[in-house]
This record gives structure tokens, C-alpha cells and sequence, in this order.
């Protein structure tokens, strides 16, 4: 499964309205090119890993909370980085915690990225274009 740095979207992970809202709101205003995928809570994020499995595109990377209802973060990335398929698909924990048990857990998970939420929104958008141009122009995908 290839994936096309403009084409493949990017998964977003977010149980919080106001933050799944500064996201969106930040990555518009970096102008995005990529479509955005919306899981609001690990149920739902784990619904999209099985859709990949019968063929939809993969993520070019996954922004993923921790702290959620129905199923936390680290379970979602565990599920993620034990499937074959799905392991090389980047993932960055865009989270509030910055609790070091979690830290530590989501790299040991393989996590590709730590980014603890900036509460200023100025500062929100700077780490939005800096994911967009990470994992859309600088990293090479698998």
C-alpha cells in the first residue's frame, strides 16, 4: 500500500470538540492539502483500522490523543504499531498529558512523535505547519 503524500489522508484522533476544532482551524489556515480523517474517540479509530484492512487508504500519518472515552490513546496505538500492515504508518501523540508513565509507554509502543498540546493558539498553528511540513514534505514514506 503506497501512500501519495497529497492524496492520503490524515487521521485525527480527538475527543475534544475545542481541540479537534483549533486542529482543524490550524491546519486550514496552513493550507492543508491533504484530506483530514476524523475519528472522535479510540472506538472510532479502531473502525478505521479495520477499513484499511479491506483496502482504504492508509493515513500518511496519525495524530492521535490519548486521553479518550470508549478506548484510550496508548490501546489504539498498540493495535496500530502490532499490525504488519499498519505498523510503518507514522504516529504522533498530540495530547495534553505530559505524564511521564505516558511518555515513556507511547514510545516503548512505537510512537513516532511526542507533541504535548500548546494551550495558545498562535503557538497551536506554528506546531500544525511544522507536522504538515514534517510528514508531508520531509519524511519519505514507506
Amino acid at each position: 500500500m503506497e501512500k501519495d503524500n497529497l492524496t492520503n489522508p490524515i487521521l485525527l484522533v480527538e475527543d475534544n470538540p475545542v481541540d479537534l476544532d483549533l486542529t482543524l482551524r490550524a491546519f486550514k489556515m496552513k493550507k492543508l492539502l491533504n484530506p483530514i480523517d476524523i475519528a472522535r474517540d479510540g472506538e472510532e479509530a479502531i473502525q478505521y483500522i479495520n477499513n484499511w484492512r479491506v483496502g482504504n487508504p492508509l493515513p500518511i500519518v496519525i495524530l492521535l490523543d490519548l486521553k479518550m472515552p470508549k478506548v484510550h490513546g496508548l490501546e489504539v496505538l498498540k493495535e496500530i504499531k502490532s499490525n504488519k500492515y499498519f505498523k510503518t504508518v507514522p504516529v504522533v501523540i498530540l495530547t495534553t498529558s505530559s505524564e511521564d508513565s505516558d511518555v515513556k509507554t507511547a514510545y516503548e509502543l512505537g510512537a513516532n512523535s511526542y507533541i504535548i498540546k500548546p494551550v495558545d493558539f498562535e503557538k497551536f498553528i506554528e506546531v500544525a505547519g511544522q507536522i504538515e511540513l514534517y510528514w508531508r514534505v520531509l519524511n519519505k514514506p514507506v
